[in-house]
């Protein structure tokens, strides 16, 4: 089966300028075309899995399409392409961090007016122990 560019937005959750962005930036290199027309087939679909993987763990353009010509040259370049895996995997475990430290301000936050909604009043939750930031950048130099 074959599928238009705008076929494939809708089934990834993308938008077709994403996508002709992509295409631009020479991230399709084995899509093929008829009169000029991208024509997606059921092969392609894995290649924008990974794109779209890669998108939405934020790594750069310029590292996705080193990714696609590391890919171009085959076996040669399973170490680097593994390496470039690994360096966002780091990535996204340190964002998880990052987020897991912030949703505790959060948490905290949460309980502080559910705590005040049950009473009916901030007043109720005024004097808790926490009365400054709980996160030190958060805090303000004294």
């Amino acid at each position: 089966m074959e599928y238009t560019i705008s076929d494939v937005a809708k089934l990834m959750g993308v938008s077709a300028h994403t996508l002709r962005y992509y295409d631009k930036e020479g991230l399709f290199p084995n899509v093929k075309r008829v009169n000029g027309i991208r024509i997606f087939e059921e092969k392609d679909f894995a290649w924008l899995r990974v794109l779209n993987c890669l998108r939405n763990i934020n790594m750069p353009i310029k590292k996705m399409k080193e990714y696609v010509a590391l890919c171009a040259l085959g076996d040669a370049s399973l170490a680097k392409r593994l390496a470039m895996i690994e360096e966002q995997e780091q990535s996204i475990d340190s964002q998880i961090k990052r987020l897991q430290y912030y949703k505790k301000e959060i948490a905290f936050k949460k309980a502080y007016y559910q705590t005040a909604i049950k009473e009916g009043s901030e007043e109720a939750v005024k004097d808790w122990p926490c009365k400054e930031a709980t996160l030190s950048l958060d805090r303000l130099p004294k």
